[in-house]
């Protein structure tokens, strides 16, 4: 997940990588129609870490402290951020890649919002790999965006999340 900065001062500032070291979930490939696939996805919101290559140790566990505090994400209150889908469309391709669109109910921070976003998807050889990049707005999910020196640098209210997910297949 990528976090930018924006603000009169935002030179002074960095953005931020964040990545997730614990997660599960299951997907459903109907080869024969794809539009009868799902995914459900679980994100430990404790799991989210601040991957900065820029930054100070010191200066990632500040953020990483801000970000998994109260004031963004309350992983306490908020334990897992979990993505369910409710369609698949938008199917091109052949047999074995696809591009998509995939469309689900995403759970953050305790909101419910509906989102979609395209994905790469390809089966080869048992394995599954799929890619995709969707944008989300904190304050859609009731996160307000942190501001220091009097909002002269602030994190941005859009997010960019990219992921790549790759898995064994298992016959039902």
């Amino acid at each position: 997940m990528d976090v930018y900065k924006e603000g009169f001062f935002k030179a002074f500032g960095h953005d931020h990588l964040v990545g997730a070291r614990e997660f599960s979930g299951r997907v459903v490939v109907d080869e024969t129609r794809m539009e009868k696939s799902s995914v459900m996805l679980r994100v430990s919101a404790k799991s989210l870490t601040v991957m900065d290559p820029d930054a100070s140790p010191k200066d990632r566990k500040e953020i990483q402290d801000t970000m998994q505090g109260e004031t963004v994400l309350d992983a306490a209150k908020f334990p897992e951020i979990v993505f369910t889908s409710t369609g698949v469309g938008g199917i091109g391709g052949k047999a074995g890649a696809w591009r998509l669109t995939v469309e689900g109910t995403l759970k953050l921070h305790g909101t419910e919002r509906k989102i979609s976003f395209p994905l790469k998807l390809s089966l080869n050889g048992g394995q599954l790999a799929a890619e995709g990049e969707l944008r989300l707005r904190q304050t859609d999910f009731g996160i307000t965006p942190i501001k220091v020196g009097g909002g002269s640098v602030k994190v941005k209210d859009e997010l960019r999340i990219r992921f790549e997910v790759r898995a064994g297949m298992s016959k039902p």
